[in-house]
């Protein structure tokens, strides 16, 4: 079984699509050269056809992440390649993060940055197309490459992207070739010997921040909370927690898109969906504390999502969001401690700040107020 993530299967399909536009014959598949190694893994291609008299050629894949709960298992993925004459003074420059030789576009059903308009696509994925991709092209071309996802625009409604600002589609993002299993007791192991590498250098301060995903790194970068003191944790959070206070750490922070982080409020550490849920029970069981009337208790109880309820909500009842979202980053907080004291006797101060659907940074516990604060950012309100 292939495990690789989606941006491979992307590479494979353009770079299947550009070897049989400059005449090379097709090969079911295709061998991607890794970054920053001698590897490289072979990759299964469905198809490939020339189109428009050979101006043009399409390519296509299907992904396998090797999971059988992945969202994006079998997802089609069509790569249009054309050759585009160049000027003989032409001098390759980067723009927009893409090389001039290699015009990138994102299709239907890839993901864009609503706030941009551009597509959602990771350094790893640009790196790994132009690695791949130089070396078949030939001299005075550049290249463009348009990426199609048929079936993104869809699967993307089932995904958490709104909440990271991309629209339209699936991202094209990752930081590396193999599947990174969230919920499996490898991905803990991972993770617990980043952060004791990170608790054992000499410019550790005490500080971490715990993140889920690489959308949630992207917005704590931008938010401005030190690169150094970020961990992507996936979803193992309740034995990493433990693991912080082993190893020393005085200050923990946990940064979240708030429809993923309601699960720690409710007493629950292993946030994949697969695993555990009760989102919606918890929320409603959030509203009861803070004693808002039963006709929203009622309304949120019988929410699609987390996401709905909170959008009902902050239509006609802004006061009562302001008192559930904030007792949620309380809960967080108290239920967080609670879990770490019950392996160990810790004085770890623990934070969390939440972000909504719009990358907003919305909401803060008392722990995570004075974090922030003490880095001089600002919340949201």
């Amino acid at each position: 079984m292939n495990e690789y993530t989606l941006p491979v299967w992307v590479v494979a399909a353009a770079k299947s699509a550009t070897n049989i536009l400059v005449g090379n014959k097709f090969k079911n598949r295709e061998r991607i050269a890794l970054l920053n190694q001698d590897e490289s893994i072979t990759v299964p291609v469905f198809s490939a056809a020339l189109l428009d008299s050979g101006n043009r050629s399409l390519s296509v894949s299907h992904c396998q992440s090797g999971l059988s709960l992945d969202l994006t298992r079998g997802l089609e993925i069509w790569a249009y390649v054309q050759l585009i004459k160049v000027s003989s003074n032409f001098e390759s420059r980067v723009q927009n993060d893409f090389p001039d030789w290699l015009d990138f576009h994102g299709g239907y059903g890839v993901g864009k940055y609503e706030s941009t308009g551009q597509p959602c696509i990771s350094k790893f994925t640009r790196d790994l197309l132009c690695k791949n991709l130089y070396p078949l092209l030939p001299k005075g071309f550049s290249i463009k490459v348009e990426i199609v996802l048929p079936e993104g625009k869809d699967l993307a409604l089932k995904t958490s992207n709104q909440a990271f600002g991309v629209v339209d589609g699936l991202s094209l993002i990752g930081t590396q070739a193999e599947v990174q299993i969230s919920a499996s007791p490898e991905q803990l192991k991972t993770c617990k010997d980043i952060l004791q590498g990170k608790c054992s250098e000499s410019t550790f301060d005490g500080c971490l921040t715990f993140v889920i995903g690489e959308n949630g790194r992207d917005l704590a970068l931008k938010f401005g909370l030190p690169k150094q003191q970020i961990i992507k944790t996936g979803n193992w959070l309740g034995p990493l927690l433990v693991a912080a206070a082993e190893n020393g750490v005085k200050k923990l922070l946990i940064f979240g898109y708030h429809g993923k982080l309601v699960k720690l409020s409710g007493g629950v550490f292993h946030t994949h969906h697969h695993l555990a849920d009760g989102r919606i029970e918890i929320l409603t069981s959030l509203a009861v504390k803070e004693d808002v009337s039963f006709d929203l208790i009622k309304l949120i109880s019988q929410s699609t999502s987390v996401e709905n309820a909170l959008l009902a909500l902050e239509l006609d009842n802004p006061e009562d969001v302001a008192l559930i979202w904030s007792r949620m980053a309380k809960e967080i907080e108290l239920k967080s401690q609670s879990y770490v004291n019950r392996y160990l006797s810790s004085s770890m101060e623990i934070g969390s700040v939440l972000f909504d659907r719009k990358r907003q940074i919305r909401w803060a516990g008392s722990q995570g107020l004075k974090q922030i604060n003490s880095l001089g950012l600002i919340l949201n309100s």
